[in-house]
């Protein structure tokens, strides 16, 4: 295993961790990487999700089960910035889009699909 390098932040920052269960159909699978891949991802939705203050994205996939990892200032609104989200230019259109994918509704918000996890264990310095 290689890992993955990150850029280390000047100030504290704070990490939300999630989890979506995608649908385990092979072929929705590949095309939901698609579709999340550099090359195909939608602009105005990476752009919407830096103008609502979030610093990094990541998703991580295991067979059907995704964990997204969002580092945002320390200062940040989740739920003022998940409504904010909403608003923006083509993510209602996206959030239709992978909904046949992620098995929910078509007006699910992005914050309505992705399950908050816990955190339980943390290597202290």
């Amino acid at each position: 295993m290689e890992g993955y390098l990150q850029s280390l932040s000047d100030g504290k920052i704070k990490r939300y961790v999630q989890f979506l269960e995608i649908n385990d159909a092979p072929e929705l699978v590949a095309q939901y990487r698609k579709w999340h891949s550099q090359e195909y991802s939608w602009k105005e939705v990476r752009d919407g999700i830096r103008q609502v203050g979030i610093l990094e994205m990541e998703i991580y996939i295991l067979g059907s089960k995704l964990v997204m990892i969002v580092d945002a200032p320390a200062d940040f609104n989740w739920q003022e910035a998940m409504d904010r989200l909403a608003t923006l230019p083509r993510q209602a259109e996206w959030e239709a889009f992978v909904a046949k994918f992620q098995g929910c509704a078509a007006d699910a918000r992005s914050d309505e699909k992705w399950q908050p996890m816990e955190r339980m264990f943390r290597l202290y310095e």
